[in-house]
């Protein structure tokens, strides 16, 4: 297992360029630079190989869910307008000895509910919630008003495009839990991996009419490990006598975590290239450090120059360059004039304030272990994370070769994980290009960029978003994942 101890000073300023307001725990923004900071000490036991599917899947955990469903349906939250739509959210039970289950949030699509797909999302962090962000600040059917009381209609909801379901995991973030003490002490991509898929097997026969369904698993930041780990097992076991056929058919990935070394290569050049450093700065940091795995040490010139470019980003949102910071964490009496088009930036304390409502809690049939905590957006419960592959190149491939779709897209202005990271990254696949960098259309103006590689990888940016694409360009993200669902290649400058 190799180590990259001599880049630890590095993932400290990363973290210091995620300080925020801590009046309730980690945001997503933070959790990432977290974890990146226990995986490069030295000795820190994080297992960086390579992600391996679970050989064995205990069919006594796969347990019968009559009637479930139907307990599980919501027929209206607190505050929130008239839809058309079906909506549901509970529990699913992935280790009974343990007592462990996972929370999810599903909304059945705006229309042709029994012809269009099912459509996975995971948030990422790790330990983020996909409640809190998916689906109440980016693609959910709905967005929490600054009152914290109320809800208003998000109009690019993503269930315009599919069935969408929304999962907290793993155990112990949001209303997801554990009753076995040492799930909270260590968590894992592998396991992670294991009651995801578990969670699946059981929800659909919960929900049998999606098992022949069409299948997509998308998700965005660390997902970037989740979303593929998840498609291998579920390709691995689909493979087996006897088991339920899940019937993947393509995944998709935003401003995700796919390789190390490129990740941490391509922010450093987003910053200088952004104005977000100096030229001298960057001129140094590019001379005098080395992100290559084969290297041992950084040089005093290249920390020297890590302390200077700490200095010189200031106090920004990493996440979208270009935002306002949160002003104000305090709710409005009345909600404010809103606009689905322009994010709040203080939107993570609306949802905080109307998912530990117990009115609400009690509408979503969530929180039956009556935390002794507030719900959190991201979690500060999981104390230790033993597995983080250094590279899901390996699994993407796999993917590629099954025929599965893999689209991968940026929004352009995000720091941490910027479009310069995901193109380094999908440089290292050494992939040959199919179709030439375009730019793609909304509404008769240009919505970003995409190139599509020989295996059908497609790239695409979002023009003018951050970290959460559904979040900063919603009427973008919502044609992107359309056309991805439908395999239909984004417009390009000859179409309307």
């Amino acid at each position: 297992m190799e180590k990259k101890a001599h880049l630890a000073l590095l993932f400290i300023f990363i973290l210091s360029c995620l300080a925020t307001d801590q009046s309730h725990g980690k945001k997503q923004t933070e959790a990432l630079g977290h974890l990146y900071k226990a995986k490069l000490k030295k000795n820190s036991g994080i297992d960086t190989s390579h992600f391996e599917a679970i050989q064995d899947v205990n069919e006594a955990q796969v347990l019968p869910q009559d009637w479930m469903k139907e307990r599980d349906r919501i027929k209206r939250l607190p505050g929130q307008p008239h839809v058309g739509f079906h909506q549901y959210g509970g529990y699913v039970t992935v280790d009974k000895s343990a007592g462990r289950a996972l929370y999810y949030y599903f909304v059945e699509a705006q229309h042709s509910k029994k012809s269009l797909p099912l459509l996975l999302w995971l948030n990422g962090g790790p330990g983020c919630s996909s409640l809190a962000y998916g689906a109440m600040q980016e693609l959910g059917p709905f967005r929490v008003h600054s009152d914290g009381k109320t809800l208003y209609k998000n109009k690019f909801a993503w269930n315009h495009a599919a069935n969408v379901l929304f999962l907290e995991s793993p155990a112990g973030v949001g209303f997801s839990y554990s009753n076995k003490t040492s799930d909270y002490v260590n968590g894992g991509d592998k396991r992670t991996a294991a009651d995801n898929y578990l969670f699946l097997l059981n929800w659909l026969e919960r929900f049998p009419e999606y098992k022949s369904r069409d299948f997509y698993i998308s998700g965005e930041s660390y997902a970037g490990h989740y979303v593929p780990q998840l498609a291998h097992n579920i390709l691995h076991h689909n493979k087996k006598a006897n088991k339920t056929i899940i019937n993947l058919k393509g995944i998709i990935i935003g401003n995700a975590v796919i390789n190390d070394e490129t990740d941490v290569k391509g922010m450093y050049e987003f910053f200088g290239t952004h104005a977000l450093i100096s030229d001298e700065t960057s001129h140094q940091i590019q001379k005098y450090c080395d992100f290559s795995p084969s290297a041992t040490t950084q040089s005093d010139e290249c920390n020297v120059a890590f302390d200077e470019a700490n200095k010189e980003v200031g106090d920004l949102d990493i996440y979208n360059i270009y935002a306002p910071l949160c002003s104000s964490s305090n709710l409005t009496a009345e909600p404010k004039k809103t606009s689905i088009e322009n994010f709040d930036p203080c939107s993570d304390y609306y949802v905080y304030a109307y998912l530990n409502r117990p009115d609400v809690q009690e509408t979503l049939h969530a929180n039956v272990t009556k935390m002794k905590y507030d719900w959190e957006p991201c979690s500060d419960v999981i104390k230790n994370w033993e597995d983080s592959p250094s590279t899901i190149i390996p699994l993407l491939k796999e993917f590629m070769a099954k025929g599965l779709g893999v689209w991968i897209f940026s929004g352009d202005i995000d720091g941490r994980i910027p479009v310069t990271s995901t193109k380094y990254s999908i440089e290292k696949m050494k992939l040959p290009v199919k179709t030439s960098w375009h730019p793609w259309l909304l509404d008769g103006e240009v919505g970003g960029y995409t190139q599509v590689y020989k295996g059908d990888l497609t790239l695409v940016t979002v023009r003018g978003s951050g970290h959460q694409v559904p979040s900063y360009q919603p009427a973008r993200a919502l044609s992107l994942i359309k056309h991805f669902l439908t395999g239909k290649p984004l417009p390009n400058t000859s179409q309307s």
